[in-house]
């Protein structure tokens, strides 16, 4: 029991490190693609507020597992945990070599539902407490976000347009600038509110699942492991989904990237403090991007990324499932021990 504790955990902060170096592009790639900020500034920013918004996400996190999900007691517990992150993990390093924006909440999820599907298959243990809570508050707002976040921000470009109407092209560009320096900061604020949720969830969920926890508190130690693992992410993160952000996906100003910046963060605040719901930053980022830069004209879009974007995101939870299903029927025995 102790042993598969500790390598649940450990999975978890390296889920936790694998989100904050993929999902650093959400914070730098616009600003950093539309000269607002320069990379080193960019990333020290999302570094900073990273930390901040993780370390702020407990009063959330029990709002994210009581009456979702509930695993059963044991070893049988945190071998789905293991499972599932473990197919997170796997499929977010193929997604970031390949330059993908992903979500990692979508990853997780579709984890736990075939680590769940296997655990039924072997000994009927299956995840309790789940109701239509998880449809309505977890599933729903993960499809229906992006959606959202497109026509938003695709609308919201008209009236930001037509108020810097009479003002020159070189001074809107230098205004938008500045003001994607907050944009940008906001994004990691809301990064880590919503993303900082996902592994202290599961780690609350593991100490539960171990007996060392009613479930009841979040426990500092999560927040602060949490934290630390998204920033250092964030500290190391690649550039290859901010190349393809900034530069594959779409062409896009400093007016237009502050609107999808802008957007992104104000639906990731409004789903974490407000709704509880879990978005997905890369999700709403990217939707925002599209419609932000497809109010200009059309052609503008990269229209081969945003296949292979879109066929990344629906294969996310079949993939990790079957990663997840697989992994939990190698891990069944040890239930028996």
């Amino acid at each position: 029991m102790t042993a598969i504790l500790f390598l649940v955990v450990g999975l978890a902060a390296g889920f936790a490190f694998l989100n904050g170096f993929r999902d650093v592009s959400n914070a730098v790639a616009l600003s950093t693609r539309t000269r607002a900020l320069t990379p080193s500034v960019a990333v020290l920013l999302a570094v900073i507020f990273n930390f901040v918004g993780a370390m702020l996400s407990g009063g959330f996190v029990l709002a994210f597992t009581q009456g979702w999900i509930s695993l059963p007691s044991g070893i049988s517990g945190l071998t789905m945990l293991a499972s599932a992150l473990t197919a997170a993990i796997l499929w977010g390093v193929y997604a970031w070599w390949r330059g993908i924006p992903l979500s990692s909440t979508n990853s997780l999820m579709g984890g736990l539902v075939g680590a769940g599907g296997a655990s039924v298959l072997v000994g009927g243990n299956f995840i309790d407490g789940v109701d239509s809570a998880l449809l309505g508050q977890v599933v729903l707002p993960l499809l229906v976000s992006p959606v959202v976040a497109f026509v938003a921000a695709y609308l919201l470009v008209w009236p930001v347009t037509w108020a810097a109407r009479y003002a020159q092209p070189s001074v809107i560009n230098r205004r938008f600038r500045r003001a994607q320096a907050v944009s940008s900061a906001a994004v990691a604020f809301g990064h880590g509110l919503q993303d900082g949720q996902r592994t202290t969830a599961v780690l609350l969920l593991a100490l539960v699942a171990a007996g060392l926890d009613s479930g009841d508190n979040v426990p500092f130690w999560t927040l602060l492991l949490t934290a630390v693992m998204l920033t250092v992410g964030t500290l190391f993160g690649g550039w290859r989904i901010s190349h393809t952000l900034g530069y594959k996906l779409i062409r896009i100003d400093p007016q237009r990237g502050f609107v999808a910046q802008t957007l992104t963060s104000v639906m990731l605040f409004v789903g974490a403090i407000g709704l509880h719901f879990p978005l997905s930053t890369t999700h709403t980022l990217t939707a925002s991007v599209l419609g932000a830069g497809i109010n200009q004209r059309f052609h503008v879009v990269n229209r081969r990324v945003v296949r292979r974007i879109l066929l990344f995101w629906l294969a996310t939870p079949l993939v990790t499932a079957a990663i997840a299903f697989i992994l939990e029927l190698a891990f069944s025995p040890l239930a028996d021990l």
